[in-house]
């Protein structure tokens, strides 16, 4: 599946290069003004990254992709003066709308009937708006669990916690925030990251221990913000 994905990826952004080219020599053939077009046109490319993001993931994690395209609608009416006023001045309200159905659809698709509300041992719940917090967890047992971080800042340290029966799963999500995640160079780490307009990154060195290791698996969301694994 993945091998599938990076494939789609190189000939969507390979035909995209393309088409920079051809305006380009188009314009070089005074047929066209390369300026003039990217100008008008450029949130068509909001668009079509959106779409691509939905066929690639099976319209799978669609809050991320629909933003992108709804972006893309609102900036090109803006650039043909289909809107009475600056395009702008509908995004920010649209945003911060689809921003919050964003945290409430995955709240809601992401619980499972066994799951309990609160913090309990071995599990994690972090939330922190507008704020930093910073969490060492040293659980036997540690369970997985979830942080958000909204306009804010989340550290924690695993490093000293063991996982329970050997895997762990941990739902990350940033929005205009940050989240650092310290984890055991024994653990494997498996990501799947969902970055927009963010960014995900794995700095985790995996090195296999005497001690009991496991795979702690993360689902990471970003937007306009950022995630960080590493030792």
């Amino acid at each position: 599946m993945s091998t599938h994905r990076d494939s789609a990826g190189r000939i969507f952004w390979g035909l995209l290069i393309i088409l920079f080219g051809v305006l380009l020599l188009l314009d070089q053939l005074d047929k066209l003004d390369f300026g003039r077009v990217i100008s008008r046109y450029w949130p068509l490319l909001l668009i079509l990254v959106g779409l691509w993001q939905l066929i690639t993931n099976n319209f799978r994690n669609t809050g991320g992709p629909l933003l992108l395209i709804v972006l893309g609608v609102i900036f090109e009416l803006g650039k043909l003066e289909i809107l009475g006023r600056s395009a702008w001045h509908y995004v920010w309200p649209l945003l911060i709308i689809l921003v919050g159905l964003w945290i409430v659809f995955g709240a809601l698709g992401r619980r499972t009937p066994s799951s309990t509300p609160g913090v309990k041992e071995g599990s994690l719940d972090a939330f922190a708006i507008f704020s930093g917090l910073n969490r060492r967890i040293d659980a036997p047992d540690f369970r997985g669990g979830k942080a958000t971080a909204i306009m804010g800042g989340i550290d924690l340290d695993l490093r000293g916690a063991a996982l329970a029966e050997g895997a762990a799963t941990v739902d990350l999500s940033a929005i205009m925030g940050g989240i650092t995640v310290r984890v055991p160079r024994h653990w494997r780490v498996d990501m799947d990251a969902r970055p927009l307009l963010g960014g995900v990154e794995d700095k985790h060195t995996y090195e296999p221990g005497a001690q009991g290791g496991g795979t702690l698996h993360v689902k990471a969301s970003a937007i306009l913000g950022g995630i960080e694994i590493k030792d």
